[in-house]
């Protein structure tokens, strides 16, 4: 029990706020660019009440964390209207890589945090706890950001592909959005998934760890 509580400790802040930050950036460049849908019914706020998905947020995350090497979870999806766009197709492109971006922003922040309790906190139980805090800060960022890339309708990836494809190819292909989760929980379970994010994810933590020094 105090294995899994420990667990639950470490993760549960990077997780609900990576989470709740890439929703957030979503709805924070809509708003910019002139769609209110988010900011009206409250969800640019970092509150992660505002945002959680019981089993997205929660209870998948965790238990992944628990019983395996790769993570995925989700919040409730901000609400966007394109109709509100000038651009519809270029701005859902745009709305769609700010939460990726976020992710590498929160994880360069998770880095920053890991080096100011080094230098500011004795070697302790406290010490390691806030450093395992901040690596999985770093690596549940850097998961969501290379998950969320991957050109597989509804992820992030797809919008922006979708943003930059004629109209003729983007409207067919966006419509493969409600086979979406099929195809992520079968590459997923047949391992197809870890064998293309982990190099790109392990890549990307050593990225950070150049930029940082860490």
């Amino acid at each position: 029990m105090s294995d899994i509580v420990y667990t639950i400790a470490v993760w549960i802040i990077p997780v609900l706020f990576a989470i709740t930050l890439h929703e957030v950036a979503h709805g924070w460049v809509a708003n910019k660019l002139g769609d209110p849908t988010a900011k009206n019914r409250g969800r640019l706020t970092v509150n992660p009440l505002k945002h959680v998905d019981p089993v997205g947020t929660v209870v998948v995350p965790l238990f992944l964390a628990m019983v395996s090497p790769f993570i995925l979870g989700w919040a409730k999806p901000v609400p966007i209207e394109p109709r509100y766009f000038k651009s519809p197709m270029l701005d859902m492109a745009l709305v769609a890589v700010a939460g990726p971006v976020s992710n590498f922003v929160m994880a360069c922040f998770w880095a920053m945090f890991i080096l100011l309790v080094n230098n500011v906190i004795s070697p302790s139980d406290t010490l390691s706890f806030l450093m395992e805090m901040g690596k999985n800060g770093i690596i549940i960022n850097i998961i969501l950001m290379v998950l969320n890339l991957l050109p597989i309708p509804p992820l992030d990836g797809s919008r922006v592909l979708a943003g930059i494809l004629p109209a003729p190819l983007a409207r067919p292909y966006m419509q493969l959005e409600r086979f979406g989760m099929v195809i992520i929980l079968l590459l997923l379970i047949s391992g197809i998934l870890g064998k293309i994010l982990w190099p790109l994810v392990q890549y990307f933590i050593n990225v950070i760890g150049l930029m940082f020094g860490l």
